[in-house]
């Protein structure tokens, strides 16, 4: 009954936010709701967490907030679902909570809570001040890097354990050494993950791409996984490789064990056959996304009508996770693989990437190549080597970290 492990991103304040990045997607979903308040009301919360922990196997057992800003429903509300965590779990469940912020709200009482309630907390920040501004800008499209840097210390002050989620765009993607270091040594982080950005654009629909999916009047138009063509803010294919493989040739010298970059990870574990993130397993459809009004969708990148799987006030996890839709949707990742795809040299570890960016056709004209091919490509190559000595070091008992004693004397 209880052997669906899945994972699901909660938004218990919908697309609500109170910046206005000018590449955020999930803005716009706020059209799907109308005059919708888009705050979780205490009869959902109530009802998610119950159902959800009761989807769940024992073991750990991870909530993660997400948003919009999921700090805009207030600490009362977290302080409530942590209650309702303890209040429902089963004796062998033990619960994480994780919240994904821009930052910018957070202050004491906030780092106070987090910290002595063991959240895991991901940071939105693209860079050091010039980059991080260039889109993740607040309602008066100035910049926020200082009020995030703020949330940052907050956290570091609390000792809450943190990582930075920062985006790969048109404006950053060219200097990712500069990225790198300013996380590793301006602010000490140590877990780092590396989300491309890439923004669909149907044709005939580029102006309002452009401005951040609003019509000419600045009402948002729902953005929706459609079209071939892409915005100014989208990283570029090629760039997107050299960005990953230039953070690696540094890291694989003299990080290893000590900064943990998503991506490298993922590769690392692939070589094992274990796949702990959607984007490059084999098949996806166990990540799903919950709105405030406790509507349940095939995945966060797919918050459209014609992937709502039902409401959890009237269907349970299991149900929604098992029907034949979703089931569908979890299959065609491999399943519509083009031939170039299947007969790549590293499959093993891309495997065509996330469906969100199958927008592109092969040399033979054949669809459903991912946008990104090209830098997954070149990044997977380039890394094999030092993945195989890692895998190497850890079959045999000793430390991936070892790898940096062979770099050494290269």
């Amino acid at each position: 009954m209880r052997t669906l492990p899945f994972s699901l991103i909660t938004k218990p304040t919908g697309a609500a936010c109170n910046l206005d990045c000018s590449y955020c997607f999930f803005l716009s979903k706020e059209v799907l709701w109308g005059h919708d308040s888009q705050r979780m009301s205490a009869e959902t919360l109530d009802r998610f967490v119950a159902s959800y922990l009761e989807a769940q196997p024992d073991g750990a057992v991870t909530i993660g907030w997400q948003g919009g800003e999921p700090t805009m429903r207030g600490l009362a509300f977290f302080k409530e679902a942590v209650r309702l965590a303890e209040q429902y779990r089963r004796p062998r469940q033990q619960v994480q909570h994780a919240l994904q912020t821009n930052g910018t709200l957070l202050d004491d009482e906030w780092g106070e809570f987090l910290g002595a309630n063991d959240f895991l907390v991901g940071l939105s920040m693209d860079g050091p001040a010039e980059l991080h501004d260039a889109y993740r800008v607040n309602k008066a499209g100035r910049g926020t890097y200082d009020q995030v840097r703020r949330g940052w210390d907050v956290l570091r002050r609390h000792q809450v354990e943190t990582n930075i989620l920062c985006t790969v765009n048109a404006a950053n993607a060219d200097r990712p050494l500069e990225v790198y270091r300013h996380f590793r040594d301006e602010l000490g982080a140590q877990f780092l993950q590396f989300i491309p950005i890439v923004e669909r654009v149907e044709a005939g629909h580029e102006d309002e791409a452009e401005r951040g999916f609003r019509d000419e009047q600045g009402d948002h138009v729902l953005y929706r996984q459609a079209g071939e063509g892409v915005t100014s803010r989208t990283v570029d294919p090629e760039a997107w490789g050299m960005f990953l493989t230039a953070i690696f040739d540094e890291w694989v010298t003299r990080d290893v064990g000590e900064v943990f970059v998503q991506h490298f990870d993922v590769t690392l574990g692939a070589l094992f056959g274990q796949y702990s993130l959607c984007v490059h397993a084999p098949e996806c459809g166990s990540a799903i996304a919950m709105e405030h009004n406790g509507d349940v969708y095939s995945c966060d990148h797919y918050v459209e009508p014609d992937f709502r799987l039902g409401n959890i006030a009237t269907a349970s996890f299991t149900e929604l996770l098992t029907q034949p839709a979703q089931r569908a949707f979890g299959r065609a990742k491999r399943t519509t693989l083009p031939t170039q795809c299947q007969e790549c040299p590293v499959r093993w570890a891309c495997n065509g990437g996330c469906p969100k960016d199958r927008f592109a056709t092969t040399a033979d004209g054949e669809p459903g190549l991912n946008y990104l091919c090209a830098g997954y490509y070149s990044f997977f190559t380039h890394v094999w080597p030092a993945m195989d000595i890692m895998g190497d070091l850890i079959r045999s008992g000793k430390p991936a970290r070892d790898i940096m004693k062979k770099t050494a004397t290269v």
